[in-house]
């Protein structure tokens, strides 16, 4: 059973193609909570995920309401730089949503403030960033969950 990719109000193509590749290549599910920063069509979205969105397991809701309405019985993690707890510690199992936020502002408030026992960081070891590159973040939670999970 797959994981499920979570990206709430994506802003940039290139990262979310390249998150949809990232989903193809892990066995994944992506789930694309609107509204978006660009058009689906976008080409550079389809640079990024090259000839292998066709091939994806898609999921799209028009907003974060429509999502947690269709998904309410879902066991859902949520990834924020405001986390108290590492990423290492995320209970990942099969069917797991992995939730994330745009790459502008991350999560909203009330999405954190509500989920504050399921909210996890990857911890950061330089006082210079603030956060890390949305792709590369999901590339870290999604491979970590693999290896825990003895799918290599």
């Amino acid at each position: 059973m797959p994981l499920n990719i979570v990206l709430i109000e994506p802003e940039i193509p290139n990262n979310t193609g390249n998150i949809g590749r990232l989903t193809l290549a892990s066995g994944s599910n992506l789930h694309l909570v609107k509204p978006f920063g660009f058009e689906i069509t976008d080409a550079r979205l389809k640079r990024a995920g090259l000839d292998y969105w066709q091939h994806l397991n898609l999921h799209y809701y028009e907003d974060t309401k429509d999502f947690f309405s269709r998904n309410s019985e879902a066991k859902m993690v949520f990834l924020s730089s405001h986390g108290n707890k590492d990423h290492y510690d995320i209970p990942f199992e099969d069917d797991l949503f992995l939730v994330f936020g745009k790459e502008s502002v991350g999560l909203p408030k009330p999405i954190t403030d509500n989920h504050t026992d399921s909210l996890y960081k990857i911890p950061l070891y330089s006082e210079h960033i603030r956060s890390l590159n949305i792709a590369n973040a999901v590339s870290i939670v999604v491979y970590e969950g693999l290896r825990q999970m003895h799918r290599f």
